[in-house]
């Protein structure tokens, strides 16, 4: 079969699937993904003319990498069992308490900052794994703890664990192919300089993007979880949010442009979260009146998991503040540590794997547990060092590891039939089948390109979103697409740069919906089986960014005028301005945008 429009549309059939299963029907993903797998399974092999013995082993590898993943879920979880155990939960929860009771400053502090440095040093989808559980501890609802941590997996992705995205995903992308080595040479340029420059751009276009996210943690929070459910709540904290937004993205475009890709996200988060931090103690911008979830027993039942904020705590705060969040520095002290290439941890540690090579006699060989370099070992290495830090017994140790084991097992599940359907959809290009037809995700793209032409720059950071959805993964993303971008770009005449920038922001923002992201920060706070109502939530944000980002993308290339860039961009200005102002309107009464005179509050 050679007809593009048909192969794009089986092509896109196991994504489809997916999509209605979890959005449409409400379906766990631990049903869902099954469905997908056989949908992905008999494309395979009765379209794409794939070998039996392939398909197995790109399952076997789907499984081998959610071992992957488990392992660092189930560090999480046991760093938050071990924190709730010793009582530092309790002291964390009285700290942030301290500096504002404010539900909607919290998040912004907690998920966005916090957040953004966690996803510089680690990637993998941590951050959330570190932001929800964090939360769900301070009181928030556990869908509320998730859905936070998952809009943030955006801005700062495209630098994640260090620039991998980047250095590992878009160079990679580009290594060894004709049309990109020419490219090169005529600019006179090597092609990690290209990379670098590349980078730039995606700084730029997260910058631009990213400075809304932390409104969007504020309105989204008030509007799904709030007693009125009122969005317009959110934007009590628009100044507060907007000085939050500068404080990191500032820094973290200066990285990109003086330092690499390996530190705008690492730096952007640390230097944001130490300047808003200052200044929240000192009530700056704070709002006058602090905004709070209705009372638990007004809460929906799917907010909530097998996890309560009760469950992590002691009862009292018996600790310093400094003692406290010691695990959590202690661990991100560890992830910068071996993440940067200079100090030559990074390649000793990845160099010890527990590798898999020619599973059942394939090609499929570059499946390996690097057991010491993945977070989760960084997370266990923490635990060891907080039972003698924080005094630990016994009982509380045991304590830590019957919660946490008890709470692998749910995702444990989800994960192990998510990844096998991913691995058979991006293994089935001509290096492991019959019919030479390229990669379902690769057909997939080159479908829409056809159709979109010269307006192809506005659609390239859906392509990076639909990667980063299938496999999980920005830097996958990046690995898939990055050649067919640069390929398309040249084929329609434009900036081969920029569109492979907006590649890379694409496949950030579609880290936002990932099954298997939103399936792990779920487990880590005991809410299993809600994955579709979260990925309903997440794609309000992740629709802005690949709007807003396509639209500049396009405008970059082509200048401003009557055209689908601007057009787009002004349509999505005008919608969030409307929105604002029926926000504002529907405030409740008494809360004011005047700067507030406030008193002092203890610091810990």
């Amino acid at each position: 079969m050679d007809n593009l429009a048909v192969l794009s549309l089986l092509a896109l059939a196991p994504i489809l699937t997916i999509g209605v299963l979890l959005v449409g029907f409400r379906w766990p993903a631990i049903w869902a993904m099954p469905v997908g797998y056989v949908v992905v399974v008999a494309i395979g092999l009765l379209v794409w003319d794939m070998d039996l013995v392939n398909v197995a082993a790109s399952t076997v590898e789907g499984l081998l990498i959610a071992l992957s993943i488990l392992y660092i879920v189930f560090g999480a979880l046991l760093l938050l069992a071990t924190l709730s155990q010793s009582g530092a939960v309790d002291t964390i929860r009285a700290g942030f308490t301290n500096i504002s009771a404010d539900r909607r400053i919290q998040v912004i502090i907690i998920a966005w900052l916090f957040g953004a440095f966690i996803e510089g040093a680690a990637g993998f989808g941590t951050p959330a794994a570190v932001a929800a559980p964090l939360l769900l501890a301070l009181g928030f609802p556990a869908m509320a703890a998730v859905m936070s941590g998952l809009i943030i997996q955006s801005t700062p992705v495209s630098f994640g664990a260090a620039g991998t995205p980047m250095l590992v995903g878009v160079t990679g992308g580009l290594t060894g192919a004709g049309p990109v080595d020419a490219l090169l040479a005529n600019q006179g340029v090597e092609l990690a300089q290209y990379v670098e420059g590349v980078a730039v751009r995606v700084a730029v276009l997260h910058a631009a993007a990213g400075t809304l996210i932390p409104l969007f943690l504020a309105c989204m929070l008030t509007g799904f979880f709030g007693s009125n459910r009122n969005f317009g709540e959110g934007l009590g904290v628009w100044k507060f949010a907007l000085f939050a937004a500068f404080a990191m993205t500032i820094p973290y475009m200066a990285a990109a442009a003086l330092l690499g890709p390996e530190f705008p996200a690492l730096l952007g988060g640390l230097i944001g979260l130490a300047v808003v931090v200052a200044a929240a103690r000192r009530g700056f911008l704070l709002p006058e009146q602090n905004w709070d979830f209705g009372p638990r027993s007004e809460w929906e039942e799917e907010w909530t998991g097998n996890i309560s904020q009760e469950q992590l705590s002691t009862g009292e705060a018996r600790m310093s503040t400094l003692r406290a969040w010691s695990p959590y520095l202690i661990v991100a002290g560890i992830l910068v540590l071996t993440r940067i290439p200079e100090l030559g941890l990074q390649e000793f540690l990845a160099g010890i794997t527990l590798d898999f090579e020619n599973i059942f006699g394939t090609e499929i060989s570059d499946s390996s547990l690097a057991l010491v370099y993945l977070p989760g070992f960084m997370f266990l290495v923490t635990i060891l060092i907080t039972y003698g830090l924080h005094g630990m017994n016994g009982t509380q140790i045991a304590n830590s590891w019957r919660i946490a084991g008890r709470q692998i097992f749910g995702a444990g599940f989800a994960l192990l039939l998510a990844l096998p359907m991913v691995r058979v959809f991006i293994n089935s290009g001509e290096d492991f089948n019959e019919s030479g037809l390229a990669a379902m995700p690769l057909v997939l793209a080159e479908g829409a390109a056809s159709l979109a032409g010269s307006s192809w720059p506005f659609l390239a950071p859906v392509i990076g979103a639909l990667g980063a959805f299938v496999a999980g993964s920005n830097t996958v993303s990046n690995l898939t697409f990055s050649l067919f971008q640069f390929e398309t770009a040249s084929n329609i005449g434009v900036s081969e740069a920029v569109v492979v920038a907006a590649q890379a922001v694409g496949g950030a923002a579609g880290n936002m919906i990932t099954v298997h992201n939103v399936v792990a920060a779920s487990a880590t706070v005991g809410l299993l089986g809600r994955e579709g109502a979260l990925i309903r939530k997440t794609l309000i944000p992740m629709t802005y960014y690949l709007i807003l980002v396509g639209s500049l993308t396009f405008i970059w290339i082509y200048g401003l005028g009557f055209n689908l860039g601007t057009v787009m961009l002004a349509v999505l200005l005008a919608t969030l301005i409307a929105l604002a102002v029926i926000g504002k309107r529907q405030r409740p009464r008494g809360e004011s945008e005047e700067e507030p005179e406030r008193e002092s509050t203890p610091s810990e």
